[in-house]
């Protein structure tokens, strides 16, 4: 079998290792390349970085879950004693009030009771209501009512019904009337007054909800007896009640976030649930104490669910999940007492508890991510060593090639220093052998693909229109040909002076009568260009220079005259749609800059100064020029574009459709009538509706030029005097991308060489 080939060339065959080159040679071999050094150090970094990264994750997830267990049984118990003191200073209340009470009946005045009771209540957590209930249907009571506020109640029952006074307190003891009211109530038809009287002892009653809140409560009651002869009768029946959202406030201290804390009984009752207070408000009104289940909520759902399913002897924390979430639930019974099957409970995600180890978990990665990156410049610097060692040798044996090419001669011409650099070819300086003038030579060099007997032709062919050209305001071609390698060259004026657009940025925008002379000059050479059949297609600021020509100031030249287009144009190209103008120029992620030159199939041309037949892939003709000519004119006198857009698309969906902004937003001085005319005969979307041509709207320019006023006329003692002002210096060759200028070129280069215009 033959060895691949390219045209004439053989390609030399990838060689089998010998036998002095084991594998293992060849495998050390690669990994000592800058390929291999750039893979595998940093992999063997990353590799042992994650290994001990997630060694130092599961270390840390054990400690956090049982140190997470641990505060959280140690919480719940607290909360639990907290609870356990409140509910433990039921008793000393009942036994101040039932001293009190032995002295006290429903006929005895109300302020002495009023004061002893709001004294018990004082300081003393969790407690809402303190009362004493006599045999004949008498309630007194002091009580934190629904507004917060704490009154004293008296209620008697009468065969016409319960007659309640609610009473604000004055001072200490003294009261004054707040309300009074009709009621059904009956404290003698109340659980905790038969509890007491049934058990004839201090007893517990089981959760119920208050007769006036709702809200679920608890009372510790007692019965006071007198001894009357050797009988014993009931005297009163005492309370104290705690209520749910009295004692919410004893289970907030010490929350982690998504935190749950729970008081509740064995049977599902909720005594309290301080997160959940807002809708636990929002439930209606009940005479049934407050089930897990009227919540709807998952989280209490499956806590309830795994807590009946636990034996009841078994101490620790339970875990359950909640849809799909793992949990974490420390219990604490409240007190030893049989008649309170009261327990805490607080629930919580145990990714809670995981959080320090996110916390290492990145940092770990943090670390590994520093040492992977660490290497990975190490590699690189060693990697750029070898090619730096290699780039250097090549550079010198360049330099003495480019040394031998500096004095070599091309035609007539010798070449002196080269000036600039591009995609295309080079710029150089040169002088002629015999006259001496210097002159700019671009030399461009050919797609290797393209066919080089047809690229020569049509090379020869635009030279010689161009050359043709005789307008002094149109750059100067002095002579072109091919080199003896193939590349094609041709010979230009160098210029003295700055492009339009420079112009603008560094001095402003120009006044009217400026302005109208340089549009002028510009007209004239288009005129001759597009008389021979010649549109440019990329008139821009840029492309138009204003430069000194012996004792002459002001003399725009026009560059850059299609020769770069023309070598690339495919004449059988069909215009192209809307639509895919504009995704070709988006996908290209073409920048916006005025000196960036967008291509999209057939369209080709600046975006910022682009007809719209043109945007649109159209056939286009010296119309198209004034387009873009009109949008320099506002450059000049507005000192910006015509739309400002973000990207390429945009700008061409607004040359298209967009109206332009009136100049007079922008302008410091009044624009002319005749010019503002002109201008916008240039920026018509249709071309039927812009000048003729270039000699039309020459006529025009000069027609509005008569109509300017005296002082704003463009005199040429004016031109020198702002000659003589600014003295604009020579300028680099370009700043143009893709073009390298050299640091010791004085003089513009008039048509300098471009970027290549890449189909897109």
């Amino acid at each position: 079998m033959t060895a691949p080939r390219i045209a004439k060339k053989e390609l030399p065959r990838a060689s089998a290792p010998t036998r002095g080159e084991s594998q293992a040679f060849v495998v050390a071999r690669a990994l000592a390349s800058p390929f291999g050094i750039l893979i595998v150090f940093p992999g063997i970094v990353l590799a042992v970085g994650l290994f001990l990264a997630l060694v130092g994750q599961r270390a840390l997830k054990v400690s956090n879950l049982a140190l997470g267990q641990r505060r959280l049984a140690e919480q719940a118990s607290l909360v639990a004693t907290h609870l356990r003191g409140a509910l433990d200073s039921a008793d000393p209340i009942l036994d101040r009030l039932s001293d009190f009470t032995l002295t006290h009946g429903p006929d005895r005045p109300l302020e002495p009771a009023a004061a002893v009771m709001l004294d018990l209540m004082q300081g003393r957590a969790g407690v809402a209501f303190v009362s004493i209930s006599f045999p004949d249907g008498t309630f007194q009571g002091t009580q934190i009512d629904t507004d917060g506020v704490v009154r004293f109640q008296d209620s008697r029952v009468s065969a016409a019904g319960t007659r309640v006074r609610r009473y604000d307190y004055q001072g200490h003891g003294a009261l004054t009337l707040w309300k009074e009211e009709a009621s059904a109530y009956d404290p003698r038809q109340r659980e905790f007054y038969q509890g007491a009287a049934a058990a004839r002892t201090r007893v517990w009653t089981k959760p119920y909800t208050f007769y006036r809140t709702h809200y679920t409560g608890i009372t510790r009651t007692a019965p006071v007896y007198l001894q009357v002869g050797s009988e014993r009768r009931l005297h009163a029946v005492l309370t104290v009640d705690f209520d749910v959202n009295a004692l919410s406030r004893l289970m907030r201290a010490g929350e982690l976030p998504d935190m749950r804390t729970l008081l509740f009984t064995r049977s599902g009752t909720l005594l309290a649930y301080p997160q959940a207070e807002a809708r636990i408000a929002a439930l209606p009104a009940r005479q049934s104490v407050l089930s897990f289940s009227d919540l709807r909520e998952p989280l209490l759902d499956s806590f309830f669910a795994a807590l009946r399913s636990r034996d009841r002897a078994q101490r620790g924390p339970l875990t359950f999940d909640v849809q799909g979430v793992p949990q974490l639930a420390a219990l604490a019974q409240v007190t030893e007492d049989p008649e309170l099957d009261w327990s805490v409970a607080y629930l919580v995600p145990e990714r809670v508890f995981f959080e320090s180890l996110h916390v290492y978990g990145r940092r770990s990665f943090g670390i590994a991510a520093v040492a992977v990156l660490l290497a990975l410049a190490v590699s690189v610097a060693f990697a750029r060593l070898v090619v730096r060692v290699r780039r250097e040798a090549a550079e010198a044996r360049a330099e003495a090639k480019r040394a031998n090419q500096e004095v070599r001669e091309l035609g007539s011409y010798r070449l002196v220093k080269r000036l600039g650099k591009g995609g295309m070819g080079e710029v150089w300086r040169a002088e002629h052998r015999l006259l001496a003038r210097q002159a700019a030579i671009k030399l461009i060099r050919m797609d290797s693909g393209a066919d080089a007997g047809d690229a020569q032709e049509r090379f020869r062919r635009e030279a010689q229109t161009l050359a043709a050209l005789r307008s002094r305001n149109t750059i100067e071609l002095f002579d072109y040909g091919v080199a003896d390698d193939g590349t094609f060259f041709y010979v230009m004026e160098l210029l003295e002076g700055l492009d339009l657009e420079s112009l603008v940025v560094r001095y402003g925008a120009q006044p009217p009568g400026r302005v109208l002379q340089l549009m002028v000059q510009a007209c004239r050479s288009l005129a001759e260009a597009h008389d021979v059949g010649l549109v440019h297609r990329d008139i821009k600021p840029a492309n138009l220079f204003v430069c000194r020509a012996a004792d002459e100031v002001d003399v725009v030249k026009v560059l850059d005259f299609g020769l770069v287009r023309t070598l690339n144009d495919d004449a059988s190209a069909a215009p192209l749609s809307t639509r895919a103008v504009l995704e070709t120029t988006a996908a290209a992620g073409i920048d916006t800059g005025s000196d960036k030159l967008t291509r999209a199939g057939s369209v080709m041309g600046t975006p910022e100064f682009m007809a719209p037949e043109q945007a649109l892939g159209h056939e286009v003709d010296g119309r198209a020029d004034l387009y873009a000519l009109g949008c320099v004119a506002y450059w000049l006198l507005a000192g910006r574009l015509v739309f400002v857009k973000n990207t390429p698309m945009m700008l061409l969906i607004a040359h298209i459709n967009e109206p332009p902004a009136p100049l007079e937003r922008y302008c410091l001085s009044p624009v002319p009538d005749g010019l503002k005319q002109c201008i916008l005969a240039c920026l018509a979307k249709a071309p039927n509706d812009r000048p003729l041509d270039a000699r039309d709207l020459l006529r025009r320019l000069l027609q509005a030029e008569k109509e300017l006023a005296p002082e704003d006329v463009w005199t040429e003692e004016r031109a020198h005097a702002w000659w003589r002002k600014y003295q604009p210096p020579p300028q680099r060759v370009s700043t143009k991308p893709g073009v390298t200028p050299s640091p010791q070129g004085q003089l513009r280069i008039a048509d300098v060489l471009q970027a290549p215009r890449a189909e897109r």
